[in-house]
């Protein structure tokens, strides 16, 4: 037996799930988390005065909007790729 691996990730994963993008929730979520701690640091440092309750309304309509829009995207993306013709 050989110890040299030739295979892309040495996982025995199809070469298909190694290419795979980041995933819609993960971005946007990630995206939010940071958005908030920038609010949160500027609030901080007065340089601007935020109502907290309309913050997070307003992070929470952009998130659903994002995860919205990146799941029909993806959803849109996933539907052109052609068939096998195996079930």
């Amino acid at each position: 037996m050989n110890s040299y691996d030739d295979s892309a990730d040495g996982a025995g994963q199809a070469p298909e799930a190694a290419n795979s993008p980041a995933r819609v929730g993960t971005v946007v979520w990630g995206l939010t988390v940071v958005a908030l701690a920038a609010l949160l640091i500027i609030s901080r440092l007065d340089i601007v005065a935020l109502n907290g309750t309309y913050v997070l309304i307003g992070l929470m309509i952009g998130a659903g909007a994002a995860l919205i829009i990146g799941g029909l995207l993806s959803a849109r993306r996933r539907d052109n790729k052609p068939t096998t013709g195996k079930s």
